[in-house]
C-alpha cells in the first residue's frame, strides 16, 4: 500500500521516440531491437525505410505539437499540470526527463502513453522502462502513473470515425460499398495470447465502422519484424488486399491505421507507399485515413482521463484504497483472460 502520497503535480506524455537525422538511425535501430531476436538484415531494411525519408521520422515532431496542444487544452480547462515528454528509444529518454522532473519539484506525474491497445510493448514494457529510469534517477525520482487505456473512450471513436467518413468521401463513391480495412502493429502470437491487443482493437474498430456507416470491416497488420519461422499477427495489409482484389475485385479502399496515434514511419512507409503503390498496380482506389494527431477530440480525451484519474485517486485515497502499480493500470490489461472474447470481430 501507498499511503500518504503527494498530489499529482505534473503529466507526463510517454512514447517510442525516433530518429531526427541519418546519424541517429542505426543507433535508434539498436535501441529498439536490443535483446530481440530480429535478424540483422530485417533492422538493415528497416534503416533504408528511415533513410529514404531524410533519416528523420515524424514521431518526435508530431509528440511536440501533440505536448503543445496538450498544454493549451490544460489551460482551458483549469487543469493545472505542467507537461513533460519522455521516450523509451530516443531522446528525450525517461531518465532524462525525470530528473528534469525531479529538479522543478515535482512529485507524481500522470501519464498518457501513445498507444491506444494493451499489449506488453504498448503498456507493461514502458512501465517497466520508466521504473529503470526512476532508479536511475534515484529514491526522490517523480511516482508515476497512468491513465487507462482510451481505446474504447467516445472521442477517440468518434475521431476515427471521422477520419474514415472523409477517407471515404475523397473517393467519390458510394463509401457503403467501399473496402474498409483497419491496420495494426503486428505483434508475436505468444504476445497476443497474454493480453487484450486483439480484443481491444477489434472493439475499437467495430464501434469506429459503425459510427462511420461501414456494415463490414476487416482487422489486418503491418509492419511485423520477427524472425520468420516466429508466428505473428496476420494477415499482412498488403497480403490480404491482393488476396482480396483476387476473391472478388475491390472498387474503393479505405485503409485506417487504428493502431497508430500520429503518422509514424509505419504509416509512411507500409500504407503510404508499399501499399498505397500495390493498389496502384491492381487499380484500386485508395483513401488512407488520417490518424489523430493533434485532432480536438482526441486531445480533449487526453485531458478527460487525466481529470478522471485525479477524481478516481482523490476517491481511493478517502477510502485508503491507493496500491501498487496494478493499481495504476486497472484494466490490468496485460495479462489475457481466456474465457474473454471479442464482443465482434471483423466480418
Amino acid at each position: 500500500m501507498r499511503d500518504n502520497l503527494p498530489p499529482y503535480d505534473s503529466f507526463l506524455l510517454v512514447s517510442f521516440g525516433g530518429p531526427e537525422g541519418p546519424d541517429d538511425v542505426m543507433p535508434y535501430l539498436e535501441n529498439v531491437l536490443r535483446g530481440k531476436r530480429v535478424p540483422r538484415e530485417r533492422m538493415l531494411e528497416v534503416a533504408q525505410h528511415y533513410q529514404s525519408f531524410g533519416g528523420v521520422s515524424p514521431i518526435n515532431e508530431q509528440n511536440r505539437e501533440l505536448m503543445a496542444a496538450i498544454l493549451s487544452e490544460f489551460r482551458q480547462h483549469d487543469v493545472d499540470l505542467p507537461v513533460y515528454w519522455g521516450n523509451r528509444n530516443w531522446k528525450p529518454y525517461f531518465a532524462e526527463t525525470l530528473q528534469q522532473m525531479k529538479d522543478d519539484g515535482c512529485r507524481r506525474a500522470i501519464a498518457f502513453f501513445t498507444s491506444m491497445f494493451s499489449c506488453y510493448s504498448g503498456c507493461r514494457q514502458y512501465r517497466e522502462n520508466i521504473a529503470e529510469a526512476q532508479a536511475q534517477v534515484g529514491p526522490d525520482a517523480p511516482i508515476v502513473e497512468k491513465v487507462r487505456m482510451g481505446f474504447n473512450h467516445p472521442h477517440f471513436i468518434d475521431t476515427l470515425a471521422d477520419s474514415v467518413r472523409q477517407a471515404a468521401k475523397s473517393l467519390a463513391s458510394d463509401h457503403v460499398a467501399d473496402t474498409l480495412m483497419f491496420t495494426a502493429h503486428s505483434i508475436p502470437n505468444s504476445m497476443a495470447d497474454n493480453c487484450d491487443y486483439v480484443l481491444q482493437l477489434n472493439e475499437t474498430c467495430r464501434l469506429v465502422a459503425e459510427a462511420a456507416g461501414f456494415e463490414t470491416w476487416e482487422l489486418v497488420f503491418q509492419s511485423r519484424s520477427g524472425p520468420p519461422q516466429q508466428p505473428w499477427l496476420e494477415p499482412d495489409v498488403c497480403d490480404r488486399i491482393e488476396q482480396k482484389h483476387r476473391e472478388s475485385p475491390i472498387g474503393g479502399l479505405v485503409l485506417m491505421p487504428v493502431g497508430f496515434v500520429s503518422d509514424h514511419m509505419e504509416v509512411l512507409y507500409d500504407l503510404d507507399d508499399e501499399a498505397a503503390t500495390l493498389c496502384k498496380k491492381l487499380g484500386i482506389p485508395l483513401a488512407r485515413a488520417a490518424t489523430p494527431g493533434t485532432a480536438p477530440k482526441f486531445v480533449q480525451m487526453i485531458r478527460e482521463l487525466v481529470q478522471e484519474r485525479i477524481a478516481n485517486s482523490d476517491q481511493r485515497a478517502a477510502v485508503g484504497k491507493l496500491g501498487p502499480w496494478h493499481d495504476v493500470c486497472p484494466q490490468d490489461c496485460c495479462l489475457y483472460t481466456p474465457a474473454r472474447r471479442p464482443a465482434s470481430a471483423g466480418r
